[in-house]
């Protein structure tokens, strides 16, 4: 097994790099979320799959940027990393049978971006589509309940055994979000929107259209999001990510489909120049940045079908403040969806999605901060808060105890 440059060790699992990163998505997410719900109610351009194709098609960016980084901080040109990006990804994806030649596989690379573009977009849509329809609070707090969903998928289609304490966590996770959706922390306020000082909407300051619809929505995404970050774990992570070859949960799955840890190198392939393995989050970003590629080139077909069927008719943003809130929607949805794919390959889809449930605890905040203030807590916003917190430091302590 060929060895990283020890100046480009993956960051550890609980390191200081990876909280950062999960702080960064964590934050993303709230502001595109705010973002998107401002753009479609105080600024009227409901145009949810436009906005959808646009923010996603801005995903291409991240591999450019990320290259880039490397060639200017490191020692390493980008034909070495680039070689070393494919070598691993040919082990990857090729038969455990080691040959003399490593071809990249063209064939099948395209059909996994393909399918995680369908797997990403489909929940995305959902979700754009809900934030219009229900307030943004209920729509965060069932969204991030995929964490249930992930754990309940690697147990049953793997036919693993049940771990108390994860087990736990998710459930104390998903009770927590119960409280904060049921429990009276969502109520509306006045039926007009109001823009704030920072140019935020407040959770209680519109009057949604379709509130069951659109939580009925999200609730489809979120499981359609929890079955792609397991399957994304089991068949698209490198065999390198910490999570892989420190988790028992994933060493038992890819037993038999891999060498956990390793990669599937003929001798005869050298990697002497190349960077390889290929450092921290570079892969994830590629896909991601493929999947932003392919929805920039196929998901533009649908919106003149749209048009003319009246189901989205197509407008251009009438104002440059609804151009730059699109923009910081793009922005942040690029960090968000980065840090998420890097995270499942530090953490697994398990602890990642949990921790992700934290953004609703960020949403009641930016609501006293930049909405309705103090009148945005209740007793059981504040207690179905403090139950995902408790949830994510159970899970963390679980993670940080078996690794140590």
């Amino acid at each position: 097994m060929l060895s990283r440059p020890q100046s480009l060790e993956t960051p550890r699992i609980g390191g200081k790099l990876a909280f950062f990163i999960f702080v960064l998505t964590l934050l993303a997410f709230v502001i595109e979320s705010q973002l998107t719900q401002y753009v479609q109610t105080t600024l009227r351009y409901r145009q949810p799959f436009f906005i959808f194709y646009l923010v996603h098609s801005a995903f291409a960016i991240i591999f450019p940027i990320h290259l880039l980084y490397l060639i200017t901080t490191t020692k390493y040109s980008a034909t070495s990393i680039l070689e070393g990006l494919g070598i691993a990804i040919s082990s990857h994806l090729s038969s455990r049978e080691a040959s003399s030649t490593l071809r990249f596989p063209y064939a099948k690379f395209l059909r996994l971006i393909l399918a995680m573009t369908l797997g990403i977009t489909v929940p995305a849509l959902l979700w754009f589509a809900a934030v219009s329809l229900a307030p943004v609070s209920d729509v965060t707090a069932i969204w991030n309940t995929n964490a249930f969903f992930a754990y309940l998928i690697s147990v049953k289609l793997f036919k693993l055994e049940w771990e108390s304490r994860r087990l736990f966590a998710v459930l104390l996770a998903t009770l927590g979000v119960i409280v904060v959706v049921y429990g009276g922390s969502t109520s509306l306020g006045d039926d007009t929107a109001s823009v704030t000082g920072s140019g935020f909407v407040s959770m209680r300051s519109f009057k949604p259209s379709a509130p069951l619809v659109g939580n009925l929505l999200t609730l489809i995404a979120s499981f359609g999001y929890g079955l792609y970050q397991v399957l994304y774990k089991i068949y698209v992570a490198l065999p390198s990510d910490p999570e892989v070859t420190s988790d028992i949960l994933y060493e038992r799955i890819l037993d038999e489909q891999t060498d956990v840890g390793h990669y599937n190198v003929p001798n005869e392939v050298t990697a002497d120049h190349s960077l390889f393995p290929p450092p921290f989050g570079l892969h994830p970003n590629l896909l991601t940045s493929a999947v932003g590629f392919t929805t920039l080139i196929l998901l533009w077909m649908p919106i003149p079908i749209l048009n003319a069927t009246g189901a989205e008719t197509f407008r251009l943003p009438p104002n440059g403040m609804t151009v730059l809130t699109i923009g910081g929607i793009a922005l942040s949805g690029v960090v968000f969806n980065a840090g998420f794919m890097i995270l499942l390959g530090i953490w697994g889809p398990i602890i990642t999605s949990v921790g992700n449930l934290l953004t609703i605890v960020l949403v009641l905040i930016s609501d006293v901060i930049f909405g309705s203030g103090l009148d945005a807590l209740t007793v059981c916003s504040l207690l179905g808060c403090g139950v995902i917190v408790i949830a994510f430091g159970v899970l963390a302590y679980d993670m940080f105890k078996t690794r140590a």
